[in-house]
């Protein structure tokens, strides 16, 4: 199937179950598709970034249950109260965030599945199987494993480690055996459409097992939305979240909107959501004729003391916890540059205080403040002009070439950890630099007037290719250096600054004011 091209750059996160509130499980996700989409604004693209939360189904009417309140009141309190606030928490920088009990998805979905109900792709039928109400999924045989503990003799989610429920419904089903070997040839043509490779191998196994027909309906309960020709039944909760990717950008409404920004070109995805972004959800749109998305990438779990982040087992911690202590800069650059992004990775205390020490601290934030001090210093705050370069200037003015141009190579390997890792050989060359070159040694000699100018302004000049390179993962440190250079007001918005010229060497302009402001990443109090 040929590839529609939008003009716009389209990213997603899932959305998220409004079962319970936020943890950092569900910020490392937001985190890593807000960066892209900072990175590629940063190169001057039209970007789109989509998130929201999933509202409906049994898992979210259970909850609220639980809690005493109708399943609308419920999804209303924690989005009001908790969804929506952790995105400023993070600095989020979404363009939409949507709701699937809004009406402008509600409609759509209505119109999508009745057009492949009129076109023949969904029959009523009879299912009985193994369901799992946590992933709102009915489990093969293979998806199931021996529980243990109080759960001992059962068969469990090998995801959730719960009982499932044996479950037997009269419901509506979409024909989506009939999609095994368009799904196997359009992985073929498109062998990027599932990254990481052990993702892709993972759903190319599954798939040539064959499919199943899927079910589609529910009739056990009412919170959902509504099958158009059969009121006594609500459309499965992942057909009707899936569509979100398609209702949020005009389809069915706004045609030049869709056009201008669908198909997505990445959806993020946890690896234990991978099969319905990977199978059913491009089986739904070649059903119904539209373009299926560039990419699905499904980044690893992230793990508390060796097990899945998960309320239920009460490893799950809020952003703010973390942000309180470290801040927002510091919480999105750790787990950025932390974790290999695609397989799964450890949080620990220790370890994000560690690095905020080392390389946030020591490293760019003790850079940045000795830089502007002695400017301060040395030159009363004005940015001095540069002398000839030496072979140490030419260097260094090579490695932040080098830094940008494999940094921007990983945003297209989907490789956040390896981008910051290539920025990050820049505050290291850039701090060896300046303990090599002694500036406030040169500076008690006034014949050296001008190479302590060269010192210094290709130390700024060095912040400058970093606030620049970091923006997308650091915002507000980044605006700070920013700032702090007096480069508004020769170079213009930090924004407006193309990555892709980051790197060249000398914009800095000679005769800004520098101010040195407060610590970037204050100590830490024991």
């Amino acid at each position: 199937m040929p590839q529609a091209q939008s003009t716009a750059f389209y990213v997603t996160t899932p959305i998220y179950y409004v079962n319970d509130a936020p943890h950092i499980g569900h910020a490392y996700t937001t985190v890593v598709t807000d960066f892209i989409a900072r990175w590629h604004r940063q190169r001057q693209e039209d970007v789109w970034f989509l998130t929201g939360t999933d509202e409906h189904g049994e898992k979210v009417l259970r909850s609220a249950e639980a809690n005493g309140v109708d399943a609308r009141t419920w999804a209303d309190r924690l989005v009001e109260t908790a969804w929506k606030p952790v995105l400023e928490t993070i600095d989020a920088s979404n363009d939409d965030f949507i709701r699937t009990t809004e009406q402008r998805h509600v409609e759509r979905v209505k119109d999508f599945i009745q057009g492949l109900h009129d076109n023949g792709e969904i029959f009523e039928g009879t299912y009985e199987g193994a369901y799992c109400v946590a992933c709102e999924e009915y489990k093969q045989p293979g998806d199931l494993i021996d529980g243990t503990g109080e759960y001992e003799g059962q068969q469990v989610c090998s995801i959730h480690g719960r009982p499932v429920e044996m479950l037997a419904e009269k419901n509506y089903f979409f024909r989506m055996s009939a999609y095994t070997d368009r799904l196997l040839a359009f992985y073929e043509e498109n062998p990027d459409f599932i990254q990481p490779e052990s993702a892709r191998n993972e759903v190319v196994s599954f798939v040539k097992q064959g499919l199943q027909d899927l079910s589609i309906s529910r009739s056990t309960f009412d919170w959902g939305v509504e099958v158009p020709w059969d009121s006594s039944h609500v459309i499965y909760v992942w057909i009707d979240a899936l569509l979100n990717y398609v209702t949020a950008v005009g389809y069915g409404v706004d045609d030049d909107m869709f056009e201008r920004i669908w198909p997505a070109d990445i959806h993020f995805v946890g690896k234990d959501i991978l099969r319905f972004h990977a199978v059913i959800w491009p089986a739904m749109l070649m059903a119904a004729g539209l373009p299926l998305p560039k990419k699905v990438f499904a980044h690893g779990w992230l793990l508390v003391g060796g097990e899945k982040m998960s309320k239920s087992k009460l490893t799950g911690i809020a952003p703010s916890d973390i942000i309180d202590t470290f801040g927002s800069d510091a919480f999105r650059y750790y787990f950025l540059r932390a974790i290999a992004f695609g397989h799964d990775g450890s949080f620990s205390w220790e370890d994000i205080a560690a690095r905020y020490q080392a390389e946030l601290a020591n490293g760019l934030g003790n850079l940045a403040s000795r830089v502007a001090a002695m400017v301060g210093k040395y030159f009363d705050g004005t940015l001095p002009a540069p002398g000839s370069p030496t072979d140490a200037e030419n260097a260094l003015a090579a490695t932040a070439a080098k830094a940008a141009a494999d940094a921007d190579a990983a945003i297209d390997r989907v490789a956040p950890h390896e981008a910051l890792a290539a920025v990050w050989t820049l505050v290291d060359a850039v701090n060896g630099y300046i303990t090599e070159q002694q500036p406030w040694a040169v500076a008690k000699d006034e014949s050296q007037r001008e190479r302590l100018g060269t010192i210094l302004y290709s130390s700024a000049e060095a912040l400058r290719v970093l606030a620049v390179l970091l923006n997308a993962a650091m915002p507000k440190a980044s605006a700070r250096i920013w700032e702090s250079l007096g480069a508004q007001e020769h170079l213009g918005p930090l924004a407006a600054q193309p990555v892709a010229d980051a790197g060249i060497w000398g914009r800095l302009a000679p005769g800004a004011r520098v101010t040195k402001g407060e610590s970037l990443f204050p100590r830490l109090a024991e």
